[in-house]
């Protein structure tokens, strides 16, 4: 069905050709290129919440962490205490030690069972002041290890971070552009602006859109007096953004396009004829670039109202000029990550 649908565009837009029509391959180009634009977009923002999420989770790795070294410290601390305690009763068996000798001296007979006694607990308490020893700097090693283990998540996250805070940088940046352009068009189109003419912000570009009354008769392609005063307006704020790219639809109702007598077959044709009157209207007169601008029939098959009612009908009978800012430094900055 995809193919039929794109072999008689291609058929439909190669015959438009001889009237300054926008070819076939050129306007499926740009719609692949703004189908990758859109897949990049939301490429990105998986991207983005991947990283959010990755961060949430370092930053509980951390806490964990800290709550290790916390329990390590308190234990160091304990350790230190017992050993200055072993050093304590060391030092006062050792002077006891000392005392009996000196008394021993003085004794005609000595108490060898008091003496091993003394050299026994002497033993014990060098014994228990290594093992004391041994344990502390076991724990300080660990505490080494978890400590460095520590650094690396912290500097991991630090350089999550930055790159969020470069993207979220430029994102806001885009966004302003994209809201400032927006700000903008409804200035110069203040006396339009619901009257038949919408501007909203959809998907990072704008949207200026035009009603059939605002612009043709039905049936005809020929633009009133009145939507040429809009279009020339229009045309002031995009040639002073030369950044900005520019793409006119064209879009009819389901009601089947009477071509008469006429050199229009259908709703395609009377689409494509259209966007093509509103990019030469906007180029008439300016220094816009023609190549920041493409032309494109959608005919019934996107509508704004799918219900079959005249108000939805009329609804639908529309212009989209669509202004999509340059993205550039966005997509250099996704690449080089």
């Amino acid at each position: 069905m995809k193919r039929t649908f794109f072999f008689i565009s291609a058929v439909l837009l190669i015959g438009l050709s001889s009237v300054s029509c926008v070819s076939g391959k050129k306007f499926k180009s740009l719609q692949d290129t703004s189908r990758q634009y859109m897949n990049d977009r939301d490429a990105f923002k998986t991207d983005n919440i991947t990283l959010e999420m990755a961060n949430r989770e370092l930053e509980s790795k951390i806490a964990l962490m800290e709550k290790d070294l916390a329990g390590v410290s308190e234990e160091i601390e304990s350790v230190k205490a017992a050993r200055d305690k072993a050093l304590e009763d060391y030092n006062i068996i050792s002077t006891r030690y000392n005392d009996l000798q000196n008394a021993q001296e003085e004794l005609i007979r000595g108490s060898a069972k008091e003496t091993q006694k003394l050299l026994a607990e002497l033993q014990n308490a060098q014994a228990n002041l290594q093992a004391k020893e041994d344990l502390l700097r076991q724990l300080e090693e660990t505490l080494d290890t978890k400590k460095a283990a520590l650094d690396e998540l912290t500097f991991e996250l630090e350089k999550r971070n930055a790159r969020m805070l470069e993207l979220e940088k430029v994102l806001d940046a885009q966004k302003k552009i994209v809201q400032d352009l927006k700000n903008k068009v409804s200035e110069a189109l203040l006396g339009f602006e619901n009257n038949g003419l919408t501007v909203t912000m959809k998907n990072g570009k704008v949207y200026v859109s035009l009603d059939e009354k605002l612009l043709f008769r039905t049936a005809s392609w020929e633009i009133d007096a009145n939507g040429k005063s809009a279009l020339k307006k229009l045309s002031g704020v995009l040639e002073r953004n030369p950044d900005i790219q520019i793409t006119i639809e064209g879009h009819t109702d389901n009601v089947p396009y009477n071509p008469g007598s006429g050199q229009l077959r259908d709703n395609w044709d009377l689409s494509v004829k259209r966007a093509t009157t509103v990019v030469r209207t906007l180029l008439e007169g300016s220094k816009i670039d023609p190549k920041r601008l493409t032309a494109a029939g959608r005919s019934e098959y996107i509508p704004v109202d799918p219900a079959n009612t005249s108000e939805a009908r009329q609804k639908n009978r529309r212009t989209d000029i669509i202004l999509t800012p340059d993205l550039t430094e966005l997509y250099d900055l996704i690449n080089k990550y």
